[in-house]
């Protein structure tokens, strides 16, 4: 016999898609909506949940149709006009957020929650792989793929929970942490936050749920509470080197130095991550022995600054979808492949998000030797009058494109560039197998 049913409206989203697996493992008969099909809804399926890309009422199982016994889980992602979402509204269903949820979990065990604009999902990837080595039994709700893990969600235990504290929609504010990591605060989501200063003021906000002591802030951001960095900080990443495409550090704290730590994961940004990661692992008990095998052993984030293929051309993926993220690619590229040409292939996230970093898209789009552009994927929002993929063409770069997905492939293929990065939020990982497949092909024509 199953437990109270459980309808989600977006179940195929990474957030969603980890409450239904939770729901399911909890012995729920799970059911959901979600626009597009994918390899995430086709693994809750395999799992025992009903799952449909149609929003027609009769779509819904009966057995989740009685507004007395069914729960209904949405995301904030959902247009208010989904006629799902206003069936369940209007009749007398009990509907809640999935942060409201993810906040209810977070109450019955020890959470470490990670938040900042940048650096969450590899951090908390990071911390729930460091937590495993160290034999803790977690839960883990996760915004992307932890590759050592395939998936982006975990339940072995109630001893640890760690989480995403997701700032979109304020959803972090529902969560009850014992501890937090906060790795960055540019500037994103104006469209839920209006200003810069109204989002830094909902992290702090969010910061002031555990006392200073169990805040472990980048260095730099103006929080109260211990810091991490590179040489500077309470938690430090010092005595830094490279050997054989891994970073090589040791890790201070007011307590204790941890040395020969070895992260086999490029770029300067992840060792930030790293800090804000073993911070929290040690605010739990973990040891130096176990932090050491465990960091050594991380495979990393799916989409994030994944090496597809190394010939005919060195292939990344990333789900860099911010100016600052498409930064840190750039960096690191730069650093492991110095003197080869790059190309940077871009789909702009959010009409909203391409108006307000605009420039700053721009600029970092032109630290690569050429550009493709794809059009803006939507996502949640409508048109915006003037907001097209256009604006982040730069006169003065004259090896930028704006193409059709049609024919990303064989432009990829014909370009002289020897470094290709796939990057964007919505769609485009879709078109990365078909890339890969016309670059093959013509490798052996």
């Amino acid at each position: 016999m199953y437990k109270t049913p459980v309808y989600f409206v977006g179940i195929g989203g990474i957030g969603m898609s980890g409450v239904a697996q939770y729901f399911l493992a909890q012995g729920h008969a799970v059911a959901g909506y979600d626009r597009t099909l994918t390899p995430l809804t086709k693994k809750l399926v395999a799992m025992g949940a009903t799952v449909t890309d149609s929003e027609d009422i009769s779509a819904i199982p009966k057995l989740f149709t009685d507004a007395a016994q069914t729960k209904i889980i949405y995301t904030p992602a959902i247009p208010s006009d989904s006629p799902l979402l206003n069936f369940f509204q209007t009749g007398g269903f009990r509907l809640q957020k999935r942060a409201e949820i993810i906040g209810e979990i977070s109450a019955t065990m020890p959470c470490l929650a990670v938040a900042g604009t940048h650096g969450k999902t590899t951090t908390t990837s990071l911390l729930t792989h460091l937590l495993r080595a160290s034999g803790k039994k977690i839960t883990s709700f996760l915004g992307g793929i932890a590759e050592n893990i395939g998936s982006n969600f975990l339940l072995e235990g109630q001893d640890v929970m760690v989480v995403e504290a997701d700032e979109f929609d304020r959803s972090f504010m529902y969560l009850f942490p014992t501890a937090i990591a906060l790795t960055s605060m540019d500037a994103d989501h104006l469209d839920i936050y209006g200003t810069s200063d109204e989002l830094t003021k909902t992290f702090s906000e969010f910061a002031a749920k555990v006392s200073p002591e169990k805040r472990f802030i980048r260095n730099g951001l103006a929080v109260e509470g211990n810091s991490f960095g590179m040489d500077v900080g309470t938690h430090r990443v010092v005595n830094l080197r490279t050997k054989e495409g891994c970073y090589i550090f040791d890790f201070q704290t007011p307590k204790t130095t941890i040395t020969n730590l070895k992260l086999p994961y490029p770029g300067k940004h992840n060792l930030m991550n790293a800090a804000a990661a073993l911070a929290l692992a040690l605010e739990v008990g973990c040891d130096a022995k176990t932090l050491r095998n465990g960091l050594a052993t991380f495979k990393g984030v799916d989409r994030r600054f994944s090496l597809r293929m190394t010939s005919p051309k060195i292939l990344i993926d990333d789900y860099a979808h911010h100016p600052t993220e498409i930064n840190a690619i750039v960096d690191a590229l730069e650093s492991f492949y110095p003197n080869k040409r790059k190309l940077g292939v871009f789909q702009p996230h959010l009409f909203s998000r391409t108006r307000d970093f605009a420039g700053g898209f721009k600029k970092a789009l032109t630290r690569f030797d050429e550009v493709l552009l794809l059009d803006i994927y939507p996502a949640r929002e409508l048109p915006l009058k003037g907001i097209s993929s256009q604006m982040l063409m730069d006169e003065s770069h004259c090896n930028t494109a704006l193409i059709s997905k049609a024919s990303l492939a064989q432009k990829v293929t014909n370009s002289t560039s020897e470094v290709v990065a796939i990057m964007g939020a919505g769609d485009i990982a879709f078109e990365v197998p078909n890339i890969i497949q016309t670059l093959m092909n013509q490798h052996h024509e």
